[in-house]
């Protein structure tokens, strides 16, 4: 079973990996593998295509391959909430939450993030064409490279300003003292809405759901009892970090997973998903509103259920 990522080296995606890792999926009975597939749309273009069996991604990405909603369903919550932080030089005067800070900047921001970058500039009230200056992080580009330490390397030489990362990319610049988080949406910087954007999700097709719902059942189970342990002891992510993960990161893996345990969650709330699907309309990539049950497989329900009750 191929499961693919658009972002390997990340905290939000990693109960999936960690489910690998663990030997869970094996457990279950599945043959499974985590792998980088970038960016996003690739990802889903794979799975629509039968080349590729489940993706860990931002739930709203499923769109790009699946208008509508129609031919794919998120099975179960990898981690809760809008993943990416602002950060900031080190030596831009800025206040924590103070989204006003970004005007006039050079702002890092990767394809498919940069959306949820561009709503929370609009959210804000400020005009993204006109107000800041959005570009891609010098050297992210090539294969392989550590998001993080290139954007690091870009705020230390003033190549950018700030960058819009994951945790992991934010905190290699936090610890090497060149940027500082200015707005990390999950916790409550921001306007309220950017918060549910969108989620981790384990997002399938139907077509693959209606031919293997056992297996389907069986990737939900490793993904939430991965969650379950890592609650238990984060400094187990460790493990995975020095199997999957470069040096720097792996060492930073288990303090983030800590941080983050209060959002490997594996429920799909019916807020969320409202709130993300306006934020998919205001992207323009959905036309209107869609039940929830047509955009999540419930019958895979019970399962993530019972994990969050075995919090």
């Amino acid at each position: 079973m191929r499961i693919a990522v658009p972002d390997l080296i990340t905290n939000s995606y990693f109960p999936a990996l960690a489910a690998e890792e663990f030997g869970l999926y094996a457990r279950e009975g599945l043959d499974a593998h985590v792998e980088l597939v970038s960016p996003a749309a690739a990802a889903m273009a794979g799975l629509r295509d039968g080349a590729i069996h489940f993706v860990v991604a931002g739930a709203h990405s499923a769109l790009s391959v699946f208008p509508g909603w129609i031919g794919a369903k998120l099975a179960v919550a990898v981690a809760q909430g809008t993943p990416w932080l602002l950060v900031l030089r080190a030596d831009v005067p800025a206040a924590r939450g103070d989204v006003q800070a970004i005007k006039g900047l050079r702002i890092g921001a990767a394809p498919g993030p940069d959306a949820a970058l561009i709503r929370l500039l609009a959210d804000s009230g400020i005009d993204s064409g006109r107000d800041v200056h959005i570009t891609r992080v010098p050297g992210t580009d090539r294969h392989g490279v550590s998001f993080g330490v290139v954007a690091a390397e870009a705020l230390a030489s003033r190549q950018i300003d700030g960058f819009w990362a994951n945790a992991l990319g934010s905190e290699t610049a936090v610890r090497q003292g060149v940027g500082r988080v200015v707005v990390d949406v999950r916790r409550g910087d921001g306007p309220p809405a950017a918060r549910s954007y969108t989620l981790a999700a384990l997002i399938v097709s139907d077509a693959f759901i209606e031919r293997e719902p056992e297996q389907v059942a069986a990737a939900v189970r490793a993904i939430v009892e991965a969650q379950r342990v890592l609650r238990a002891a984060p400094a187990r992510a460790v493990e995975v970090g020095r199997r999957r993960f470069p040096p720097a990161a792996a060492e930073m893996i288990a303090a983030l997973v800590e941080r983050d345990l209060p959002f490997y969650d594996p429920v799909l709330h019916e807020e969320d998903i409202r709130s993300m699907n306006a934020f998919a309309q205001a992207l323009g990539l959905l036309a209107g509103p869609v039940a929830y049950d047509e955009v999540v497989a419930v019958r895979f329900r019970p399962l993530w259920t019972a994990g969050a009750a075995a919090r």
